[in-house]
């Protein structure tokens, strides 16, 4: 079997979160982001709230209302943060092409 592309296998985890969602809910687990879990992401990475939303393609308001708990990233945003909670540097790798 061919080894899949990092881009796609964003693209596939991004598809499986929406399906998810969407009440498919067959051999899924999903972690809700809190505000702290945000920001650890986020420092983890020793970036600020700027560098991390210029790095990840990520509004810098959105950013901050996920970080004080006044929005919660769902769907395709949750799946994109649990994949640079795993391996920014392939989120990094995609997001170059």
């Amino acid at each position: 079997m061919a080894k899949k592309s990092i881009g796609s296998e964003l693209i596939e985890a991004m598809e499986d979160e929406v399906a998810y969602t969407k009440g498919k809910h067959v051999g899924y687990r999903v972690h809700t982001f809190g505000p702290e879990d945000v920001r650890m992401v986020r420092a983890n990475l020793k970036m600020t709230q700027a560098e991390f939303t210029r790095t990840f393609h990520l509004g810098l308001k959105t950013l901050q209302k996920w970080e004080r708990g006044e929005r919660h990233p769902t769907g395709p945003a949750a799946a994109l943060l649990q994949v640079i909670r795993r391996d920014p540097k392939a989120v990094k790798r995609a997001l170059a092409d």
